[in-house]
């Protein structure tokens, strides 16, 4: 009798552990996968212009998400969000191609966000930007 209510324990302990271990390995997973909710900020991010060179991309963290600056071969700014319309992962800016690539499933952009090829399901989404002596507002 009693190695029933010992084995009885063990189980539940093991079933107890299987069940913490999976729930922390989907949250893992789904907090990666997923894109970072937009907290809510209001903020605006400055920095020099200098910071972004020719043909170059900033990368910067945005209200809680992740956002490029670009220079144009024109020489404009633009500011958009560096996050992919189609399931979230973060765009890399191809200077060589002066385009936008998802690393995830192959979707290219414009450098104004907008979609040319792949699965994404619409353009990038702009950001407002400024440019005041040298210096550059994103929002």
């Amino acid at each position: 009798m009693q190695n029933t209510s010992r084995r009885k324990f063990l189980g539940l302990c093991l079933g107890g552990l299987g069940t913490a271990g999976t729930i922390a390995g989907v949250y893992s997973v789904f907090g990666y996968l997923a894109p970072h909710a937009n907290e809510g900020a209001s903020g605006k991010v400055t920095f020099p212009e200098t910071d972004i060179p020719a043909n170059g991309a900033k990368f910067l963290d945005f209200r809680g998400t992740t956002a490029v600056v670009i220079r144009k071969q024109s020489g404009e700014l633009v500011a958009l969000s560096a996050i992919c319309t189609h399931l979230g992962c973060i765009v890399q800016w191809e200077k060589d191609k002066q385009d936008f690539l998802c690393p995830c499933h192959g979707g290219r952009y414009t450098p104004d966000g907008v979609v040319i090829s792949g699965p994404p399901p619409k353009p990038l989404e702009k950001l407002a930007i400024t440019i005041t002596n040298g210096i550059v507002t994103v929002g």
